[in-house]
Order: C-alpha cells, then sequence, then structure tokens
C-alpha cells in the first residue's frame, strides 16, 4: 500500500518508546556491521557505514547519514539512505526523509516532500511471511552487502569458497547461507 501522511510521526526520543521495550539510540559515527537479533528500537541519529539488521522499530533520524543495506521490520527514515532498504511490515519516509537505493516492502508511506531514487517492490500479503526469511542477492548486491568487489565474489562463488547457486549465466545468493558463511569465519 501506496500513501501519504501530513505530519511527521518521527520522533528522535526513545520516550515514544512502548513500555517494556528496549531502545537504544545512536548519536555518533559508525562503521560495521550491527545486526540484533532480539527486537530493539534503534534511533540513529549519525552516521552509519556498513550492514544493518534489526527486529522492532527503526527510526533514521533527521541529522543522520546511513550508508548501507538495512533488512528490518518497521523502518522510518527523516535523514539520508544510501543504500537498500528492506522491512517486512512498513517503510515511512518521513518529508525530510531521502533514500537512494531500492525498497522492499509491503507498505510504503512517503510524506510530501521525501526523496526516493530507485526502484520499489511491493511485496504481495504472500511474500510478507517470507520477505524477512528468503532474501536474494544477485552478484552486484552481494558485493555491495560484503564491501567486496564483484571479481572477487565471482572468484570466490566459482571456486566455492562462496555459497551460490548459478541460475542461467547469473549468480543468486540466499543471504541466510552468506551470513553463515561470515558467522563460521570463512571470510577469506
Amino acid at each position: 500500500m501506496l500513501g501519504r501522511k501530513s505530519g511527521s510521526q518521527a520522533s528522535n526520543s526513545s520516550q515514544n518508546v512502548p513500555q517494556g521495550q528496549r531502545a537504544l539510540e545512536v548519536d555518533a559515527s559508525l562503521q560495521g556491521n550491527l545486526v540484533f537479533k532480539d527486537e530493539v528500537n534503534l534511533h540513529i541519529n549519525g552516521s552509519f557505514e556498513g550492514r544493518l539488521e534489526t527486529k522492532g522499530d527503526l527510526l533514521i533520524g533527521e541529522r543522520a547519514a546511513v550508508k548501507a543495506n538495512i533488512v528490518g521490520e518497521r523502518i522510518t527514515i527523516s535523514g539520508s539512505v544510501n543504500g537498500d532498504v528492506t522491512a517486512a511490515t512498513e517503510i515511512v519516509l518521513t518529508a525530510t526523509g531521502k533514500v537512494v537505493g531500492d525498497i522492499r516492502t509491503p507498505q510504503l508511506i512517503a510524506e510530501r516532500g521525501a526523496v526516493f531514487h530507485g526502484m520499489s517492490r511491493m511485496l504481495a500479503s504472500q511474500d510478507k511471511e517470507t520477505s524477512h526469511r528468503s532474501v536474494f542477492f544477485n552478484l552486484d548486491e552481494v558485493s555491495r552487502y560484503l564491501s567486496v568487489e564483484t571479481g572477487l565474489i565471482s572468484e570466490w562463488v566459482e571456486n566455492g569458497k562462496l555459497p551460490g547457486t548459478r541460475e542461467g549465466q547469473n549468480w543468486k545468493f540466499d543471504k541466510k547461507k552468506v551470513d553463515e558463511w561470515i558467522a563460521n569465519g570463512r571470510v577469506i
């Protein structure tokens, strides 16, 4: 569902977090991979570069500059994001939000003034169930995800060092298998 909201719902304060839920507010410059396996309400107000995976609510604040592929449940973007964004439930682009990258979500809400440069894929209701479980990358996407040149990725997958499946002339990478490969310390 694509819609517009007239007022910004984004708040840079963890005071709006429902009672009993955890909140983490980051107002710093970070680089790397942030992966949250438990539900957390994450507010990013500084700069972040790398990979971001979260459960719960993610707020990219107005002052935030993020260069990352993001996977989450409910994502609100009020700052700048350069990378692909995938949400299991919804993505909200506030009036000050800017995304340069592709968006995948069952519900996209863009306020007047939001900037989006990329492609969007609205997940069908049957895709909602699998959106967080079955994420696949093409060669360029896994290259960005791992921050490694495509030539090296091709070499690794052709030599059996990186898990991938060939579909015709293209490679397909299951995100879960790539994450397991990283977790098992198989990064070359």
